[in-house]
């Protein structure tokens, strides 16, 4: 096996193309016995070539891992001739409770209830049974209630690569529910 820079970047993209989920940075360095700056350099490159070429796949980092996933400029062909099974789509109240979760946390059930002026339980229950939302820890307050906070599947469903990537606050409000289904419908919750 060749290990010039060249010989790594054909390693690395097979390694991805034939991986079926994500791959965090340190599983790729030690895969091909590199130093983690080095795969980092390779995969930024990786990232840029797929960029330039604008073709079928790109290279994202997604969750802090890395992973091709298809141009999105082709989804709604590839949908319609693969008849894919749509994701599951959230209600807008489980989007409500969701989002409340995301810039909050970690946040308590009574919380989100106070924000949302309505009983959050169910809502909370369903997006842990999606794996969106997960215990956290408890507040450290009489009854030690639940934190609730966001999952790494959470990042990867949204395509983020960090909480930080969220939109601020500002832009979700000035987001209209139309342009909010078009996010949902392309996958680009």
């Amino acid at each position: 096996m060749e290990r010039d820079k060249a010989g790594l970047k054909g390693l690395i993209e097979a390694l991805l193309f034939l991986s079926g989920e994500p791959l965090k940075l340190a599983s790729i360095a030690k895969s091909i016995d590199c130093e983690k700056q080095e795969a980092r350099d390779i995969l930024d490159e990786l990232i840029l070539d797929y960029q330039e070429k604008d073709g079928g796949f790109v290279l994202r980092e997604i969750a802090g891992s890395y992973q091709f996933s298809t141009n999105e400029k082709y989804s709604e062909i590839l949908a319609r001739l693969f008849k894919e099974k749509k994701r599951e789509q959230l209600s807008r109240s489980s989007l409500d409770t969701l989002a409340i979760i995301a810039y909050k946390q970690p946040i308590t059930l009574s919380e989100i209830d106070d924000i949302r002026g309505v009983s959050s339980r169910a809502m909370v229950t369903s997006l842990i049974s999606k794996k969106l939302v997960k215990p956290v820890g408890n507040k450290e307050v009489p009854g030690r209630p639940a934190l609730y906070g966001t999952t790494k599947e959470f990042l990867i469903h949204f395509g983020l690569n960090k909480l930080t990537d969220l939109p601020a606050p500002v832009e979700v409000k000035e987001l209209k529910f139309e342009n909010l289904d078009d996010l949902i419908e392309n996958g680009q919750e």
